[in-house]
């Protein structure tokens, strides 16, 4: 692989077209409204194609006011759809992006008869040619697509640091917005007009149809990483330039693989922002698929751990001082938990909470304060939910067995001083002290 200038400003533009996609993405990914982006991105094909068509010119500035034009009328139709008609706003957006996408492919292929205006480049970008259409700017050679998406970003950079707490109470509570004074019409809107001017400017780079993966996947990237606004903006942008980044490497590295030159790069762009999707998904620290298992697996080893504790010290309750160990037939029997029981028996034994003697268990000295702990829990909750809420009716005790997996030292203090600091629970048993 022989790396050039020419690549470094492919990796560049695409990182400025993906950066400046994927701010505005998190908003549409936290508002609930990933289509929408979908509906402008294509619906302002025909906002392209009048543009050209009344003036004659392919300027940035008729071009951009076509598709801000169209942007806003496509955010206004499908909200006037919906409002009026009943429509599902999913169906709304389906509607009148595909009739506008459909109209603009016409009036493009229409305009093309006439000058040289390539619908493929419109739908699937160019960016590997970006760097040979350059312009000077303060005294550099820069390519156009590299300056307009740039710019771009800036601009988008701006809205949201200055519109931050508008964008934020709009996309969380409209109606709080409405409340505090703040238009979230006009915010969305303003939104919706920024989204379509960030279509156009990465037209030249990925394109209509692949402008929507950075739209959406960085944000919903990041939105599996972090809930916390500031956070996700700062994640979506990494994420945004690393697709770019992976998939221009990727578009001159993999064909090769399998005896090709190259394949398209913008198209890899996008394959890459999905594969690092797929990662979060699989592996982000708190709603990735991995993590969530794990954690399931964990909580489910305590709280059978906790059912093994419970039941080993009722037993030594209710049998004599020498009474000779539970057998760990026995204990899987009796807490039912399969292979969780087997993995349950090793954490405690780990934990020196349980003596292994043979084919049997004995509690030791600090697994009897912690099943005395347990139970303690238990029942201050059998005796404050039947003396002080009055369930004495229901069974209690299996609201308690939930219940004492999850409460704490401080709730514990907190439930005994409510439960009235009871010897005994409900059925005369005693509560151990702490």
């Amino acid at each position: 692989m022989e790396w050039t200038f020419i690549d470094t400003w492919i990796v560049v533009t695409g990182a400025l077209s993906a950066m400046s996609c994927g701010l505005l993405g998190n908003y549409l990914v936290l508002r609930r409204m990933s289509m929408m982006g979908d509906a402008i991105s294509h619906a302002v094909l025909p906002g392209l194609a009048i543009a050209f068509l009344i003036t004659g010119s392919r300027d940035s500035l008729p071009m951009l006011v076509g598709a801000i034009f169209i942007g806003v009328l496509t955010a206004l139709l499908i909200q006037g759809l919906s409002r009026l008609s009943g429509v599902e706003k999913g169906a709304a957006m389906g509607v009148v992006f595909t009739t506008l996408f459909a109209l603009g492919l016409i009036l493009i292929r229409q305009a093309a008869d006439h000058v040289d205006l390539d619908p493929g480049c419109v739908l699937y970008g160019a960016i590997e040619l970006t760097p040979l259409d350059t312009v000077v700017l303060f005294g550099q050679e820069l390519p156009q697509a590299t300056v307009t998406n740039g710019a771009m970003l800036l601009i988008n950079l701006a809205f949201v640091v200055l519109f931050f707490k508008e964008l934020k109470i709009t996309s969380f509570d409209p109606a709080l917005a409405t409340t505090m004074g703040i238009s979230a019409e006009l915010v969305h809107y303003g939104l919706m007009a920024l989204i379509a001017a960030t279509t156009i400017a990465a037209f030249e780079s990925v394109g209509s149809i692949l402008v929507i993966a950075m739209l959406i996947v960085p944000g919903a990237t990041a939105h599996l990483l972090t809930d916390r606004m500031p956070w996700m903006i700062g994640f979506s942008l990494v994420l945004a330039a690393l697709s770019a980044v992976i998939g221009h490497l990727g578009a001159i590295t993999v064909p090769t693989w399998f005896g090709f030159r190259d394949t398209s790069t913008a198209g890899m762009m996008a394959v890459a922002a999905g594969c690092l999707f797929l990662l979060a998904f699989m592996f982000a620290p708190r709603y990735g698929v991995m993590s969530r298992t794990v954690h399931r697996i964990l909580l489910s080893v305590k709280i059978t751990s906790d059912d093994i504790l419970g039941f080993l010290y009722r037993f030594q309750e209710m049998a004599p001082t020498n009474a000779a160990p539970v057998s760990v037939d026995d204990v899987h029997e009796t807490v039912k938990g399969g292979a969780l029981s087997r993995l349950a028996l090793w954490s405690l034994s780990r934990k020196s909470h349980l003596r292994v003697e043979k084919s049997a268990v004995r509690l030791t000295e600090t697994g009897l304060k912690a099943a005395a702990n347990l139970v303690r829990t238990h029942r201050l909750w059998e005796s404050y939910l039947c003396n002080k809420r009055g369930f004495c009716e229901t069974d209690v005790h299996y609201t308690a067995h939930r219940l004492e997996h999850f409460t704490d030292t401080s709730l514990q203090k907190n439930l005994a001083a409510e439960a009235g600091d009871p010897s005994r629970d409900p059925h005369q048993r005693p509560i151990p002290e702490q």
